[in-house]
């Protein structure tokens, strides 16, 4: 007859396949349960989607040229690396991780962390240098019925809204136009070096406040940087009737972060409380932050795609629906319980028998 023992490579080899056996039972009682908040997520990213097919083919049938190394999902998103409206250095795998559609379901998540409900007015920074961004933020904010109050920044980093003749601007009057989004910036400013076009040249200048002034938008533009932070404040301020429940920032606006280092010492994502020790400048995110309002900061995209478990530079592009936002993985309680006790009983059984082995030859030296 056998007897188990943990001397015998026999037992060992039972439990070791046993346990096996037992671990694949519990992997394949795994269950995939939609998210709370499905519909929600699933209609945003797919009205990013539909949002980003509209410029495409609207870009396309003007006959732009698009760059299929740096473009290659051809989504017509990504701007020249540079041109007269660039404004500083941009990561193009940044850029291109943005693209994604389900970046719309992170914002659904993120807006209903903050208890966000039909009707909040959220006060939004806009840049050229992340359109998708914005798309994401605005998809959100449609689904969900949210009333935003957006100021914009026309001048883009590289690889972002680059192209003049079609800014930030022109997309938003775009989407207008095909009752995508009935959304419009009520204020905007040049953007780059101290919100004021430092580093562009004249012309790239004159061609953003040209832009502004072609969409009936109020110009910001003030002698600093501070006064173009309390500028933009004011209209915020002024503009909502209600108190504004959250503060979006897309991308690195000093006018929004106030100084460079602030952006990158905020980590990326929704933040209820938000301080910073000895900033050396607050931008209107911090503003809105000392006031209690909840703020949400849309910057390093990488490391906010890897913390949403999304797909870097993805080609192709991710269909609505696709990630893991959408779906709680979770195990059978019952497998799992079951699978414990069946090896936890082969293990005492084995402890058993050893120790009564070990009694046995005890006694038998003591007699």
């Amino acid at each position: 007859m056998f007897i188990p023992s943990a001397k015998s490579k026999f037992s060992l080899i039972l439990l070791m396949l046993v346990a096996i056996a037992l671990f694949i039972w519990v992997e394949n009682s795994r269950v995939f349960i939609s998210d709370k908040y499905y519909k929600e997520k699933l209609s945003a990213s797919k009205l990013m989607q539909n949002a980003e097919l509209a410029i495409k083919e609207f870009r396309n049938s003007e006959g732009i040229y698009i760059d299929e190394v740096n473009d290659p999902n051809r989504t017509a998103m990504i701007g020249d690396k540079q041109s007269p409206i660039v404004t500083d250095r941009g990561d193009l795998t940044s850029k291109l991780t943005s693209l994604n559609p389900n970046f719309a379901a992170v914002l659904v998540e993120m807006f209903k962390e903050a208890n966000l409900k039909k009707g909040d007015k959220i006060a939004i920074s806009c840049t050229g240098s992340f359109p998708a961004l914005n798309i994401a933020v605005f998809s959100a904010a449609k689904v969900l019925e949210l009333e935003p109050i957006i100021i914009s920044s026309v001048g883009a980093s590289m690889f972002g809204a680059t192209d003049p003749e079609f800014t930030w601007l022109d997309m938003e009057e775009f989407f207008i136009q095909q009752n995508i989004f009935d959304y419009k910036s009520i204020a905007a400013s040049i953007g780059g070096g101290r919100d004021l076009g430092r580093g562009l040249s004249k012309n790239g200048r004159e061609l953003i406040i040209e832009n502004i002034n072609k969409h009936n938008i109020q110009l910001v533009r003030t002698e600093t940087l501070e006064q173009n932070i309390l500028h933009k404040m004011g209209i915020y301020k002024t503009s909502s009737q209600d108190e504004i429940a959250l503060y979006v920032n897309v991308g690195g606006g000093l006018s929004s972060i106030g100084a460079t280092i602030n952006g990158k010492l905020i980590d990326p994502g929704l933040h209820r409380y938000l301080t910073l020790t000895n900033p050396p400048l607050k931008g209107t995110m911090l503003l809105f932050a000392d006031e209690g309002i909840p703020v949400i900061h849309l910057l390093d995209i990488t490391r906010l795609a890897e913390m949403k478990e999304l797909p870097l530079a993805p080609d192709p592009l991710p269909e609505p629906g696709n990630g893991n936002m959408f779906s709680d993985e979770k195990y059978n309680v019952i497998i799992t319980i079951i699978s414990f006790v069946i090896l936890l009983i082969l293990i005492l059984i084995v402890i058993f028998f050893d120790h009564r082995e070990l009694r046995i030859k005890d006694d038998e030296i003591n007699v």
